[in-house]
């Protein structure tokens, strides 16, 4: 049988005029007469291209639905929000300060009215979130309340009334229990019925409905934007939660091209308001939608490379597999490189030939890698779309790239080795063995 093997290999050798016709036909005899071992070498490859794309294209989808939400805003506003002083805005210690209880209590409606007073400042909107147990016949349910002003609409672009009316600025000064639902909450109490004009209970006391926001979709698995209900802030602040401060303020501004300026402002006004002349010590953060997206894009990204970076683990230890299996190859296949030596191969021939082995296995098993992530991903959006979820996951281009140069990169560079340890025998003594 190896008398046959090498029988044919030397006239395929003989008659091949063009060494790297030669090289190709071997490799991909090789592989074919090896297929189990191939079928398994490539599963490595396969399970880390496929779980490259699955994640890039998750991170790729999650960034997709927070900065379409940010957006809903448009990009003419600026948000100022409580934070704890000598903390970053974004920092871990100030959102872990905040979500173990630290309450800062310090914004409050007259630094609103300052900041108003600012040129290019046009509409704006305190807000505070609660959440409460809401009550309707025999059905409850419990919901964000989310306190907001009068001209909330003009703010959130996504707002957008179904039936009836938003409150307006005499309801939310005259603490009126009024709310607009979303459509979730609709669902859960009414039905199909008009909801405009009944009557919800909240901590006991008595809410008319005035109106409804259409289906917007979920947030990410964490909560539904339809499961939300607006009220007057002052009506929340007072009747709900007993406090007299805000969370965050909006203000919607009428020149973009004085916005960073216009930041800059509320920053001075703000600190004049709070007394303020050590920036550490800033109980407040001013944000633009600019300065938010650039926020995002730096987090996303940092996040991106992050799992990257775990996800590539399986890749390495598919090229470790390579490496082994390329390894074990030469060590059985020492006659075969003997021969073709002895026929006139060169060092560098030899080399090639097992390079491009290692490099076709890795090869196809990206291919089918990325064919099998655009799959997953795809059967993902059917299930969260079923599911009722707005999130949906999207392939970047560069993760297609991204995965290609990875499994032609694992290959080339687990499989060096292997190919340089075969260019090395000697003829005779591997066609002694």
């Amino acid at each position: 049988m190896i008398k046959e093997k090498f029988v044919s290999l030397t006239k395929f050798a003989i008659r091949s005029p063009h060494e790297w016709v030669v090289i190709v036909r071997l490799s991909l005899r090789n592989l074919r007469m090896n297929k189990a071992r191939t079928i398994l070498t490539t599963l490595g490859i396969v399970i880390g291209i496929t779980a490259v794309i699955i994640v890039m294209a998750g991170g790729q989808a999650l960034k997709n639905y927070i900065v379409a939400y940010v957006e809903a805003f448009g990009s003419d506003y600026i948000q100022v929000e409580v934070k704890i002083p000598g903390t970053g805005a974004t920092s871990f210690a100030n959102a872990s300060g905040r979500a173990t209880g630290v309450t800062i209590t310090t914004l409050k409606e007259e630094d609103a009215k300052a900041v108003a007073r600012i040129p290019n400042v046009s509409v704006w909107s305190e807000g505070n979130i609660g959440q409460e147990l809401v009550t309707y016949k025999n059905v409850n349910k419990r919901v964000l309340f989310f306190g907001v002003g009068p001209d909330w609409p003009q703010i959130d672009g996504q707002a957008k009334l179904d039936e009836g009316t938003f409150f307006s600025e005499g309801e939310n000064n005259g603490l009126s229990q009024v709310a607009v639902i979303g459509s979730g909450v609709k669902d859960s109490f009414f039905g199909n019925e008009n909801a405009v004009g009944k009557v919800i209970k909240v901590k006991g006391q008595s809410f008319r409905v005035i109106g409804t926001v259409k289906k917007r979709g979920g947030a990410a698995g964490l909560f539904s934007l339809d499961d939300m209900i607006f009220a007057p802030v002052q009506t929340l602040n007072k009747k709900l939660l007993g406090v007299n401060y805000f969370q965050f303020i909006i203000f919607k501004v009428k020149d973009m091209s004085k916005i960073e300026q216009t930041s800059l402002d509320i920053r001075d006004v703000m600190r004049t308001q709070h007394k303020i002349t050590d920036p550490d010590k800033e109980d407040f953060s001013v944000t633009s939608a600019v300065e938010a997206r650039k926020i995002l894009d730096t987090i996303f990204g940092a996040l991106s490379y992050l799992l990257l970076a775990l996800t590539s683990i399986s890749l390495v230890v598919g090229g470790v597999g390579i490496m082994n299996v390329m390894y074990v190859a030469v060590t059985e296949r020492t006659r075969e490189i003997g021969l073709r030596k002895a026929l006139g191969a060169t060092n560098s021939g030899v080399l090639r030939q097992f390079l491009f082995e290692a490099v076709v296995v890795t090869f196809f098993g990206g291919v089918i890698g990325i064919l099998l992530g655009i799959g997953t991903t795809y059967a993902l959006n059917q299930l969260l779309a079923r599911a009722g979820f707005s999130l949906a996951f999207a392939i970047p281009i560069s993760s297609i790239l991204l995965a290609t140069g990875f499994s032609i990169g694992t290959g080339i560079i687990f499989g060096i080795y292997p190919a340089w340890k075969a260019s090395k025998l000697s003829p005779i003594e591997a066609l002694r063995k």
